[in-house]
């Protein structure tokens, strides 16, 4: 809806009382042109009032205001007349100001207003921002990560109750919300979809068919914007994926990838959690998954992906499912996983794992429980459906926990804010166990388990002018190691680790050796402190902090003081 809209919308609802408060005017001011006026002291008639002192009376008289300034004493007969307008000008104030009110409290009415004003603060934005569909609990993970790392956010949300808990939050930069249906393309547009200033759309919400909208919407109207979607349907995945959608989290997939990781190699399980982990955090290493049998409680979306992950790893599945058998290619059990009779029967008395995979927070923790009863060495791999029961699940202490709003908000910040995380990530899941246990205890034993900073940076004018001009002048041979020093007094390596060289026409290079020259169009990926990555920036930015940090020398600053250390330099040189 549109300002303009918004004008019509209230010229609609208000012409009725508008019509009848300007007719009763109109009726007053003419009465009063037609009435006599009253008798001079010698007996002669007074003229009537004219138009301009009857608008004039009316208007402080309708109005309550009541001056009492009149040209002349009336005359009888327009006192009776005053007595009519008074009367009929109450009755004309009360229905006016009556559906006034009601407006108010339309809607429809404030409904345009919360978009209008949503639109003005989204085209008021000038800086970059990521425009955020659903603030569930994902979004708010989503929001709350992206205010720690200094970017703004746009929220769409259907909910007006997930709206007012957004309005409570207290981030560091107002968040521009609207209460209504991502799925309309004209609702997005409202949010900034084709602003040049969003740099990325998220399709978030619990219902398929509205991130499948956005997913649409975000290939046709902005197909260069990276657009994340989260699916949780195969149909939606293949659906979106026929659109050209580069990004589509499912995260019952994505945790069976983890699963199967875990049990491939341990080592790059947890180092993957460590690197995508959201800021502030700290990850607690988990123990490796035993191989054996296991058993299955709960044979719905997530319960089949797990199930096919963990047979994939060579593992025997035992299923306990309420609906009868619809795969008869496994073992099963009919009955709750809740209680210890069917556990008994499914063997988990010889069982190495359990996976309580059912949408139910309560059911999932209490099948667990029954379960480490029975036989306490199990390894629990234990679905949590809401972030809010994170208490009751922490008391439990499972060995892994499966918060789908905490994959999607990993996959999303690692995807949008680090591009390059995406192809280091790749090589870690390929990896052997290894190599990734060595980078990983060499990572962890420097940073500790405190999530990292991950940041990426290009050497071009735009995100490292001083590297730039310095290389354009080719003054000097830079390699990485000189570039990674704090800009103090004793030049301390900075508390960071390049993770990732990239350049064109090369292979990738994954941990680059410090002595390797940088390049023109370079891009490099670290990961390191917060304190690093300010100081990383200020070097690459500021032409004199890159000459201190390259040659230990402070040199002065403003034109004036250069011009005479240029002339100093020169006659030294002369000399």
């Amino acid at each position: 809806m549109t300002h303009t809209s918004t004008i019509f919308l209230v010229l609609r609802r208000l012409r009725t009382p508008l019509l009848v408060l300007i007719t009763l005017f109109a009726i007053s001011v003419l009465g009063l042109t037609l009435m006599p006026g009253p008798l001079d002291p010698n007996g002669s008639q007074l003229p009537r009032m004219s138009f301009f002192h009857a608008v004039y009376f009316i208007s402080y008289t309708a109005t309550t205001i009541g001056f009492g300034e009149i040209p002349y004493a009336f005359s009888e007969q327009q006192r009776l007349w005053t007595v009519v307008c008074i009367y009929m000008s109450v009755v004309g104030w009360a229905y006016t100001l009556g559906s006034v009110f009601a407006m108010l409290q339309d809607k429809n009415f404030l409904n345009a207003l919360a978009v209008q004003r949503f639109a003005r603060q989204v085209r008021r934005l000038r800086e970059h921002f990521f425009l955020v569909c659903g603030y569930g609990e994902a979004g708010h993970l989503i929001c709350q990560a992206l205010d720690e790392l200094g970017y703004r956010a746009v929220v769409i949300e259907k909910d007006e109750v997930k709206i007012g808990d957004l309005e409570l939050q207290s981030y560091q930069a107002d968040v521009p919300a609207l209460c209504a249906d991502a799925g309309q393309p004209d609702t997005l547009i409202f949010a900034g979809l084709t602003s040049k200033y969003c740099r990325g759309v998220m399709a978030l919400t619990n219902d398929d068919s509205t991130n499948l909208a956005v997913a649409i919407a975000a290939r046709l109207l902005a197909p260069a914007l990276p657009a994340l979607c989260r699916a949780e349907h195969a149909d939606t995945v293949a659906n979106m994926a026929s659109f050209g959608t580069r990004h589509i989290i499912n995260p019952f997939e994505k945790f069976a990838e983890y699963m199967a990781l875990a049990l491939h190699s341990p080592a790059a399980y947890n180092l993957l959690l460590w690197l995508t982990g959201l800021p502030g955090t700290t990850v607690a290493r988990h123990r490796e998954p035993p191989k054996g049998k296991w058993v299955l409680c709960g044979y719905g979306a997530f319960g089949k992906v797990m199930t096919r992950a963990l047979e994939n790893a060579g593992l025997p599945v035992t299923i306990i499912d309420r609906a009868a058998p619809l795969a008869p290619d496994h073992t099963w059990y009919k009955g709750d996983g809740t209680g210890a009779d069917a556990l008994a029967a499914a063997g988990i008395s010889d069982a190495v794992g359990i996976v309580a995979a059912t949408a139910s927070d309560v059911n999932n923790l209490s099948t667990v429980v029954t379960a480490k009863q029975l036989n306490p060495a199990l390894f629990t791999v234990l679905r949590q459906n809401h972030v809010a029961n994170r208490t009751l699940f922490d008391a439990f202490e499972s060995d892994f926990a499966m918060v789908p709003a905490e994959i999607v908000a990993h996959e999303c910040l690692a995807i949008l804010t680090t591009p390059l995380l995406t192809p280091f990530l790749d090589r870690v899941r390929s990896a052997d166990d290894a190599w990734a246990g060595t980078l990983l205890e060499e990572l962890t034993g420097r940073f500790g388990w405190d999530v990292p900073c991950v940041w990426s940076v290009s050497i071009n004018l735009l995100q490292s002018p001083a590297v730039y001009r310095v290389m354009m002048r080719h003054e000097a041979r830079l390699s990485l190691s000189a570039l990674l020093r704090a800009p103090v007094t004793d030049r301390p390596p900075l508390a960071c680790t390049p993770l990732l060289l990239l350049r064109e026409g090369d292979p990738p290079r994954y941990l680059p050796d410090g002595e390797l020259e940088i390049r023109l169009g370079d891009q490099l990926l670290f990961a390191g402190t917060e304190e690093a990555r300010r100081d990383l920036g200020m070097t690459l930015f500021n032409g004199h902090t890159l000459q201190f940090v390259l040659t230990g020398r402070d040199l002065p600053g403003g034109l004036i003081w250069e011009w005479l250390a240029q002339r100093r330099e020169a006659r030294s040189r002369s000399s």
